[in-house]
């Protein structure tokens, strides 16, 4: 019922700048968290950054300081602006929405995009 649908990968420079978008679609009342997760080969996917309703963001170690997390809620909308890539940022990036979460349960309902595939050259 929710879809996600990431964009702006694509091949780059060290150094150089991407900004991917994750649009949701479908019927969604309210969102919880939308998050980017990555994937590199032969990796563990992890979480790069994350924002929530209420603005509040986490961001891994690893990007800390050269990634930048930002949403347009009114269009269900999560950009990731990533700034001197490295190499090591090479993955598959993968959109992922929270919504409809109790506190007091836990629970919630999580949606993934297919992913969008940034390769970052030396």
């Amino acid at each position: 019922q929710v879809q996600l649908v990431e964009s702006g990968g694509g091949l780059v420079q060290a150094g150089g700048s991407l900004r991917l978008s994750c649009a949701a679609s479908g019927t969604i009342f309210s969102i919880n968290v939308m998050g980017w997760y990555r994937q590199a080969p032969g990796k563990q996917r992890e979480l790069v950054a994350a924002i929530d309703s209420g603005g509040s963001i986490n961001y891994a170690t690893s990007v800390k300081g050269r990634f930048t997390i930002s949403r347009e809620n009114a269009k269900n909308t999560v950009f990731l602006q990533m700034n001197s890539l490295k190499p090591e940022d090479t993955a598959d990036y993968y959109c992922n929405l929270l919504t409809d979460y109790i506190p007091a349960t836990g629970w919630g309902r999580n949606y993934w995009g297919q992913g969008t595939q940034v390769t970052v050259s030396s």
